[in-house]
This record gives C-alpha cells, structure tokens and sequence, in this order.
C-alpha cells in the first residue's frame, strides 16, 4: 500500500525575481496544458511558447469565458475541455448564480497545489498552531468550506466543522462558539450577521466572547458590512478571494483591509483588462480580472479565464516587515446589477444594504418590492437594537431614505429575532425580494 502524499504546503516566495521565474514557467506549462485538450485545438497554433513572457505573445492567447463553457454539453465539457486522469480526487461546483453549473475535477495533484492558496490565509492572518476556528462556510458541492476546513487542520489550527444553519442551526452555532472558545469565526459576511442579530435578540453580547478574527468569503464585503461585523463581534475582519476555476487566490493582510487582496501570484497569474478591448489597462485602473492558473490545472487547462470580475491591480512593493508584501495587490470595484425599480427609482441594492448597515441602532434588515393597488411599493422591515428607541429608528429611516434615495418607504418595525428564524433556512439571508 502507496503512502499518500502530504498537502504542498509551497513556501512563500521571498522576491519578485523569485516570482517572475514561477511565472516563466508556469505559464509554458499552462499553455502546453491547454495545448492537450481538443476544445483548444487550431486555437493556440498561432502563439511561439518560447516567447510566452513577452506581454505581446501572450496577449495573442484566446481569452476564455463563461458563454464558451455554457455552449458545451457536460459530454462534450469532460470530453473535450477536461484532460485524462485517472486520479480524481473530488469536483468542485462552478461559482455563479445564472446558467447551469459546471463540476470541475481536481486530481490529487490539482488538491496539493490548492491546499496552498487556501492554507495561506491562516498564515496571512497571522493566527498561531492550536487557534480554535469555528467553520460555518456551507459544506456542501461549493468547496470554500471544506477546503478551509481541511486546511485549517493541515495548518495545525483546530477547526469545528460546524457549516451554515442549513446544517447546525444558529442558535447552536452561538453555543458552540461559546462553549469550545472559538477565537476566529470564518463563514459568509451576511451569516455573520445573522449570527449577530440572533445573539442581539437572546441577549448575548458576542464582542465579550472569544473570537478575535473574522475570515469571510465568498460574497462582497462592503466597508458597511465590515464595520457592522466588527462592532457586533468585537473583532478584525479579513476578507478572502477565490474562484472555483482557480482556487484560492488572496486575502487581506495585515496592511489594512482598504487596500485589497493580496494575490498569490507564484500561484495564478492574473491580468486586468479592458472590459471592451481586452488590452492591458494602466495600473490602479479598473478593468476585468482575467486568471491562468499555474498549478492546478491538471485536469481543467483554464487559459485566460475571464472571471467578470471588475477590479484594480497594485504592484508590489516589497517590505522586510511583511512577507506578504512581496505579492501585488487586486481590488475589487464592487460594482453590482442587483436593483429595484420602484416607481421609476433604480435601488441599488449594495448601496441600500451599505446605508442601511452604517446606522448602528438596526441589526438587521429585509426590502421588499410589492405590488399594491395598481401601484409599486418600497417596504423595509427593521429589527432595532435592544435598548434603543424603536420608534425614532423607524422614522429617521423613512425620512434618510426619502432624502438619499428619493424614494419614501414603508417601514415595518419586527420583533427582535424574527428576521433570523426567516433567515434560517436560507445559505445567503435574502434581504431583497421582488414579490411584484
């Protein structure tokens, strides 16, 4: 019987010279991988893989998106995309919320190199051997969960694999936490809330309990959302970036969270580009984060994947304080589509969420678009921090609203606790409905 080979735990790269050879390499590997798969084929005839550092070669490559993938069949996906391999370790579900989702394999080696990028936010974070984390990412086809738990072990940490309330209901969760003496808390930002405003309403005041670090992923974290979570947990948040085409890819550290994600470049190699052109845009300039990884494309040769993501791209300046500091840094725009239109007003609903969050006195909150008499409705339900004046909450909402959003809304105070019963249910609290 063959012993398994441990998770590659790579070390950090100690300059951008070391980076720059991993990258030579990586990307001639990443194109003799596509090279193998029939979808590829007569596409990258074109393209000198002697010349592949020369930004103007490599521009040559096709950019890959999500309308190529979608045309295929599964069929034609495993048969054509997908190289051999014999083996598979697990499959990991496509991100997004439209269209069919695809199951990507990971082969062991893939799993190595991945282990990696997720294993680094732990040391980004600068959390010791033996910190207690409670996991309540959703443990199910997504792999962010499983694999930062996994990782968390490999890392020496120890984890409870508690996953969102679909799996432990929260008000256990709340207990756990209490009872193991979780000193980080890493699941989805909106979660965190959840949590938060659940313990609001049993009367429990979580930034007196022992966690200390918030690792959150794979949803947009605004300043308003951070702000909240620290204040309600009484603890630093960190945010994480990835993909399920990748991995993991960077984190915050510990420059600031306004700053961005630190990239693990000796990992993927990332560009930014013009939404319309695909040429390079200038750095500190927003354009559309296009992804080859270097490593885990064992089975999925991603060449170019073009993740939609909008965003801005820092180089390194490298720091003997912060090792990490020899990575650039990627910032997303957080530019969304979600919106209402209630009675010709366009709601955006990342800047509704971001304002109503800034307002301290309201632990949570739901915005429904109703249909009344012929005539389009804006209504907010609010549940109001114990001690405060419900009342005045209320009417100093109705009135911000009018005068921010030129909408006036009908606000509804609930009874402490009941937006997280409905939330319950739900692996993403649904804030914004549209029963219209």
């Amino acid at each position: 019987m063959t012993t398994p080979r441990p998770p590659l735990r790579r070390p950090l790269p100690v300059s951008t010279a070391d980076i720059a050879r991993i990258q030579s390499e990586g990307r001639r590997r990443a194109v003799a991988q596509a090279q193998r798969a029939p979808f590829y084929k007569g596409k990258l005839d074109h393209v000198d893989s002697a010349r592949l550092d020369d930004p103007a070669e490599w521009a040559r490559l096709p950019i890959l998106d999500k309308d190529q993938l979608r045309a295929l069949t599964d069929a034609q996906f495993y048969s054509d995309f997908c190289l051999p391999a014999k083996d598979i370790s697990e499959f990991w579900r496509s991100g997004g919320s439209t269209g069919r989702p695809l199951f990507y394999p990971r082969n062991r080696e893939d799993m190595r190199h991945a282990m990696t990028g997720f294993g680094r936010l732990y040391d980004c974070l600068g959390l010791p051997p033996g910190t207690r984390i409670h996991c309540s990412f959703p443990l199910g086809i997504h792999p962010v969960g499983q694999m930062l738990a996994r990782a968390a072990q490999t890392w020496d940490l120890a984890v409870n694999w508690a996953g969102a309330g679909t799996t432990t209901p929260s008000a256990l969760q709340l207990e756990l936490i209490d009872r193991l003496g979780a000193q980080a808390w890493m699941g989805m930002s909106s979660y965190g809330l959840h949590l938060a405003n659940l313990a609001d309403a049993q009367g429990i005041d979580l930034a007196a309990k022992s966690v200390r670090s918030i690792l959150c992923s794979a949803e947009p974290l605004s300043d308003a959302k951070r702000e909240k979570l620290e204040r309600a947990w009484g603890a630093t948040v960190r945010d994480t970036f990835g993909m399920t085409e990748a991995g993991m890819m960077g984190c915050e550290d510990r420059d600031g969270p306004g700053l961005g994600f630190r990239v693990w470049t000796d990992l993927y190699h990332v560009e930014v580009l013009d939404q319309t052109t695909l040429a390079p845009v200038p750095n500190g300039q927003v354009g559309v984060l296009v992804v080859t990884p270097l490593f885990t494309n064992n089975v999925t040769p991603f060449l170019r994947w073009n993740s939609g993501d909008l965003v801005t791209l820092t180089p390194p300046q490298p720091d003997t304080r912060n090792p990490f500091s020899v990575f650039p840094l990627v910032k997303h725009a957080h530019r969304t589509v979600g919106f209402f239109k209630v009675r010709g007003v366009n709601l955006n609903h990342a800047e509704f969420e971001d304002f109503v969050f800034a307002n301290a006195a309201i632990n949570d909150f739901k915005a429904e678009a109703l249909a009344a008499d012929g005539n389009d409705v804006f209504k907010v339900s609010i549940e109001v921090k114990r001690g405060a004046d419900a009342g005045a909450v209320a009417a100093t909402l109705k009135n911000s609203v009018k005068q921010r959003f030129e909408l006036t809304p009908e606000v509804e105070l609930l009874p402490t606790g009941t937006l997280a019963r409905e939330f319950e249910a739900a692996i993403k609290a649904p804030r914004f409905v549209d029963r219209r």
